[in-house]
Parts: structure tokens; C-alpha cells; sequence
């Protein structure tokens, strides 16, 4: 069981700090909620103490003998401030303790993660963009606000993530510190294929696969954390859309071809700098396709269902990629009595030609739908990075340690 401090502050967000104090305490934490004065105008002090089971306090004279402001700092395993606001970001980078809160980011030795909410004209004011990069250049990390409804009429980036993104990220800074979320994709375009294509048969029915898009969906959320400018592709997803990503809804294996070709760049727009290939886009598709649904014992009923191949999106991808652009491929596996796993993955990335492959086993019911995954990175020069066992974001956050090492400078 982790110690985590959830500091609060005075935003009309705040209330969404409840859902997380509760994705935290449900994550077998403990969790001691920490407000701001203002915050407890927006949720009260009971909502979090009952949520918590630790008391609330936002002053420095409460619990004078446990030397509170300094203690709760101290004893911390991570530091979650949702909301961060404006004025919280900057009395945290001039060091102000006028409050517990401040005071206890003052004595925290763990990971510090701010997560920013506030009106767009005050996230982009260049002072606040000060106080972030030196937050930053301390260690901290400050994830960047979603774009979408503010107060009001008013829409534009300054949104809180939702608290399952907030809770999946914090879970990868708690496990691999602050690092795992560095700001080392900063100014990079990725687009990300995730989920799995589907084949009409006819109106009614589909050739599909087992893929849940979990997978691409915390690459597409890590990597927006760790600043790209991030598209996802999404072919037949029931998800929420992960903060700070554009997504491109598909549905086909040729949908999902032209979209990728297009946010690659291919087709004269914006270069992206990684195309990242986690989708499972079918093999196959109907030669036809029955304007009708096929019955039973009709004379519509067909004998057996001929099939022709799909087009090979990920070597189109490699043979169409522009100078320093990376190319990263997804391998689902099994071993048979031909080869074990990384036999096949191997001659896949030979075959292939991409950068990067990222193996799974999919053995035994493996992986997908999951939430959890353990994966092999093959490159083409001979390496081979095991990451995992874990979340499926901690997984995405070692995939992208290992792509951000292989880019060329910016």
C-alpha cells in the first residue's frame, strides 16, 4: 500500500478530485487529502474525509505536535495536485508555503505530479507557462490540460483530464518515478493505430478480432502526457478518448489504411515523426459483401465465404516513410512447433523492415482485453528490450523510453 497525498485546489474542477481521491483509495492507497482554503468552497471538507477515511486539514496550526506540514511531505510515496490552478502552480514555483499544502510540497521527497485546470487565457499567459517549465526543471511533473468544455460558454485547452487518465498516470510515475513521464516528446507528431478492424459480411455481421485497443490507447495517453502532439486512429474502440489526442474513428482495414497514410504524411500534410502500428487490422476480407443478411435455410445461405487479402498497412508505412521518421510494429504471437515466439516476431521484423517491433504473447487467452501486458521490443540492429510485467501504461511508457531514444534530434 502506497501513501499518496492528493492536494487540492480552489477550481471549479475540484470537484472532480473526489472521483480520484476514490480511483486511488479503490487502488488499495492511502490517501490523505490535502485542500486549499478555496478549495473547500467548491467540495467540503466531509466529502473528502469520508472518501479518505484521514482527516482534512488546510492550515498549518492543525495537529501542531505531529508537525503536520512537514510530516505529510515526508512520509508521502507520490504527490497528486488535481486541480492545480494557476495561482497554486505559481506559489509552488516561488516556493511559497502559506498554506499546508504548499508547505508539504516544500517537504516532499517522492514524485510531485500537478495537474493543471484553469480558464485557456490563464494556461497560455506566458507566467504561468514560466512557472510550468521551472516546475518541470525541478523534477515535477505537470501533465498538460485536455481541450474541451471550461466554465461557461467557454472551450479551449485548460480542461482537467478526467480521473482515470490522472490515476493511470500517476500509477506509472508512482511505480517508475517522474522520469516515465519527461517531457522527452515534446514538439513531436504520433499517430497511433489502435483496436481491431471489422469486415462486413453483410449488414448484420463481421470478420473481426479480439483486440480491445487498450494497448494503443495508454500509448496514445502516455505519450500526450510526455508532450506529443498525438492522433489516434481508432478502429471499433468503446473507450473515452484519452486527453490531449485527436482521434480518428475507422472501422475497415482499408478505412484504417487511408487514415494512416494520411496522418502520416504521406499524402503532403503534416510529417509525423513516429507511426506507431498497435492495431490488429485483418488479414482478410469478404471477396463480397450480401446486401442482405444471410439466412438459414434460404437461398441466400452460402457454402463457405471466399476471402481476398487486405492491403499490408504497416509495409506500406515503411516503404512510404520520409527521412528520420519511425516506424513501430505490433506483433501478436504464439510459438508452435515450428518456432517459439521470438522466432516469429523476429523473421516478422525482418519482413516487415520497421524500426521496431513490439511483441506479445498472446498465448493462452494473453493480453487482449487485459489490464495488464508484458512485451519484447525488437529493433532492426539486434536489441531487444523486455518491458513488463504491468499496466498496460506502465507498458506504454517503457515502449516509448526505448522509441524517444531511437529519434533523431529535433
Amino acid at each position: 500500500m502506497s501513501r499518496i497525498v492528493l492536494g487540492v485546489s480552489g477550481g471549479v474542477a475540484a470537484y472532480k478530485a473526489a472521483l480520484l481521491l476514490r480511483a486511488f483509495t479503490e487502488a488499495g492507497h492511502d490517501v490523505r487529502v490535502v485542500p486549499t482554503p478555496a478549495a473547500l468552497h467548491f467540495v467540503g471538507a466531509a466529502t473528502f474525509e469520508a472518501l479518505s477515511g484521514n482527516p482534512v486539514t488546510t492550515d498549518v496550526w492543525s495537529d501542531v505536535d505531529e508537525v503536520a506540514h512537514v510530516r505529510i511531505g515526508q512520509t508521502a510515496d507520490l504527490v497528486v495536485v488535481a486541480p492545480a490552478t494557476a495561482d497554486l502552480l505559481a506559489r509552488a514555483a516561488t516556493g511559497r508555503a502559506d498554506d499546508l499544502l504548499t508547505a508539504t510540497l516544500l517537504t516532499a521527497h517522492c514524485p510531485v505530479v500537478f495537474v493543471p485546470a484553469m480558464h485557456t487565457e490563464m494556461w497560455l499567459h506566458p507566467a504561468t507557462q514560466d512557472n510550468v517549465a521551472t516546475l518541470r526543471r525541478r523534477g515535477a511533473v505537470v501533465l498538460p490540460p485536455a481541450v474541451g468544455r471550461l466554465t461557461g460558454p467557454d472551450s479551449g485547452p485548460g480542461r482537467l483530464p478526467e480521473p482515470a487518465d490522472v490515476a493511470a498516470l500517476a500509477a506509472v510515475v508512482l511505480e517508475s518515478g517522474a522520469a516515465a513521464l519527461a517531457q522527452d516528446l515534446a514538439g513531436r507528431r504520433v499517430v497511433i493505430s489502435a483496436g481491431g478492424t471489422r469486415e462486413p459480411l453483410d449488414p448484420v455481421r463481421y470478420l473481426g478480432n479480439r483486440s480491445s485497443g487498450k494497448q494503443g490507447w495508454a500509448l496514445a495517453r502516455v505519450a500526450a502526457a510526455r508532450g506529443a502532439d498525438v492522433v489516434l486512429v481508432a478502429a471499433n474502440v468503446e473507450l473515452p478518448a484519452p486527453f490531449g489526442v485527436r482521434v480518428v474513428p475507422v472501422g475497415t482495414a482499408e478505412e484504417l489504411r487511408t487514415a494512416m497514410h494520411a496522418e502520416a504524411g504521406s499524402g503532403g500534410g503534416a510529417m509525423a515523426d513516429v507511426l506507431v502500428m498497435s492495431a490488429a487490422v485483418a488479414d482478410f476480407r469478404p471477396a463480397s459483401v450480401a446486401g442482405a443478411k444471410m439466412k438459414k435455410d434460404s437461398a441466400g445461405e452460402p457454402d463457405s465465404v471466399p476471402l481476398v487479402r487486405n492491403a499490408d498497412v504497416l509495409a506500406e508505412l515503411v516503404a512510404g516513410r520520409r527521412p528520420g521518421q519511425l516506424v513501430v510494429g505490433f506483433a501478436a504471437e504464439t510459438g508452435d512447433a515450428e518456432a517459439d515466439v521470438l522466432t516469429h516476431a523476429r523473421a516478422k521484423l525482418t519482413r516487415k523492415g520497421c524500426d521496431l517491433l513490439v511483441v506479445n504473447d498472446v498465448s493462452a487467452g494473453q493480453v487482449f482485453g487485459k489490464e495488464d501486458n508484458s512485451v519484447v521490443v525488437l529493433a532492426a540492429d539486434g536489441a531487444a528490450d523486455e518491458i513488463g510485467p504491468g499496466p498496460k501504461d506502465l507498458i506504454a511508457a517503457g515502449i516509448w523510453t526505448t522509441i524517444a531514444a531511437r529519434l533523431t534530434p529535433a
